[in-house]
């Protein structure tokens, strides 16, 4: 299967915040968003864990 699980970590504290799906046959680069971190109260960058 093509979707495969992933964990989104906040770059500023690097708490585990969101968990998601991905297609990585067709996005094989690692995903980057700007999600909510409850730890630091505010937007921060989300980027995929290892």
């Amino acid at each position: 299967m093509p979707r495969e699980g992933l964990t989104l970590r906040c770059e500023a504290c690097k708490m585990e915040n969101y968990i998601t799906k991905k297609n990585k046959k067709l996005h094989p680069d690692k995903m980057e968003v700007t999600k909510y971190c409850a730890k630091c109260n505010a937007h921060t960058n989300h980027k995929e864990k290892k």
